[in-house]
């Protein structure tokens, strides 16, 4: 379960000098060609020195309600700056107001989970960031990393109460995302269930990851436990898949895959009434590593087997399985 520094922030990304990858998603009344405009910049272009304004401009065009830019980092070598819409009248992922008090939390967690953070970046780095989630919980192949979870099994079991105070009441972000991580470690799973879907509107983006990637190791232990009776709800997850944030969709996608993985008629649904046309237009997107999740759900609620998606994505033949999601199929030539 990597923690949010896995897709990297805006911030962080902007520094890069030059933008290879310019994609889009929200658009649905709105030409890109007209986005395009707006931004000032195009592929092969620098980065643009304040990401704020290029959203207040595009915030001021008629029929947009709000904008997002998120660049990720590194396809191939290669910067994807990702431009996110939200029209007006399109569906919207509600987020909770950040909460304002002021919680405080054993010195040692928050210091810990930063400890944490460095090194999983300092595993990244050396493309060594495997991880076992069959537990129900992220343990990094990574001997430093791993130690340092090893620490929140007794910090989870002795703080909880405290830990679900300082996600639901605390003013401070990080406070919050740490709080979110290391309650994962609960030796009892189901009692955190309901405190990760919580998470998963939180207004902090590495709250919702974190909250998203510990539903995803809790289905891959599930999954490998049936006895325990652990069951994740659809509903967030698909909301998910409209957010303005390109991370969201991208942890929303990889969990959605694991819980279609059956065939769940319930989620697919889901899928079909709230999600499809995000589903389409993700899986156009230019970058095929990220096109891909989204192309294999677009697939699954085509009916397809997992085989003749596969064999559709390796032919580069996308618009057929798009046609028969849509209840379009094309005609052969």
């Amino acid at each position: 379960m990597p923690p949010p520094t896995s897709a990297p922030s805006a911030d962080v990304a902007l520094q890069a000098p030059v933008i290879d990858v310019l994609d889009f998603y929200g658009l649905g009344k709105i030409p890109e060609a007209r986005i395009r405009k707006v931004l000032g910049f195009k592929e092969g272009d620098p980065f643009p020195r304040s990401k704020g304004d290029v959203e207040e401009r595009l915030d001021d065009q008629p029929d947009i309600i709000e904008s997002h830019l998120e660049a990720v980092c590194c396809d191939d070598g290669k910067t994807v700056m990702y431009v996110g819409i939200e029209e007006k009248g399109s569906p919207h992922f509600d987020l909770r107001e950040a909460p304002e008090g002021d919680v405080e939390l054993p010195k040692e967690i928050l210091s810990d989970y930063r400890d944490f953070l460095e090194a999983y970046a300092s595993a990244v780095r050396r493309d060594d960031a495997a991880e076992d989630l069959t537990k129900g919980h992220s343990l990094m192949a990574d001997p430093l990393a791993r130690e340092i979870q090893l620490k929140f099994f007794d910090l989870a079991k002795n703080n909880m109460r405290q830990l679900r105070e300082a996600l639901r009441n605390s003013s401070d972000d990080e406070l919050r995302a740490a709080a979110v991580y290391v309650m994962t470690y609960a030796a009892d799973k189901h009692t955190i269930i309901d405190d990760l879907q919580f998470a998963l509107r939180d207004a902090d983006p590495a709250v919702r990851a974190n909250g998203v990637q510990g539903l995803v190791a809790l289905l891959v232990y599930s999954r490998l436990n049936p006895d325990v009776g652990i069951k994740i709800e659809p509903t967030w997850f698909v909301e998910m898949l409209n957010s303005l944030s390109w991370s969201d969709r991208d942890h929303a996608l990889k969990a959605l895959q694991l819980l279609t993985d059956n065939r769940d008629a319930s989620t697919i649904g889901l899928l079909r009434e709230r999600a499809l046309p995000a589903l389409i237009e993700m899986s156009r997107w230019k970058t095929l590593a990220h096109a891909l999740p989204a192309f294999v759900l677009t697939g699954r609620v085509a009916g397809m087997t997992d085989q003749q998606i596969q064999d559709a994505w390796t032919s580069g033949d996308r618009e057929t399985v798009i046609a028969a999601a849509s209840g379009n199929p094309k005609k052969k030539r």
